[in-house]
């Protein structure tokens, strides 16, 4: 998947979390998910807990 590809799995829309860019089709923002793997998650274990995200998703994360 090229990045561009990814950046679409990004959205921003000022009605959802405020206008921060979310990971399309969910409520967590990019900031969130940053956050996590910050603190040490790994992208399995933040996969484990949001069951619905792909490791694609994570991916547009750290892209953006």
């Amino acid at each position: 998947m090229n990045d561009d590809q990814l950046l679409e799995r990004i959205t921003l829309n000022p009605k959802v979390m405020a206008g921060k860019p979310v990971i399309r089709g969910t409520r967590l923002t990019v900031e969130y998910i940053l956050n996590l793997l910050a603190h040490g998650a790994t992208p399995s274990t933040i996969r484990e807990e949001y069951v619905d995200l792909q490791e694609e998703d994570i991916q547009a994360c750290l892209l953006f």
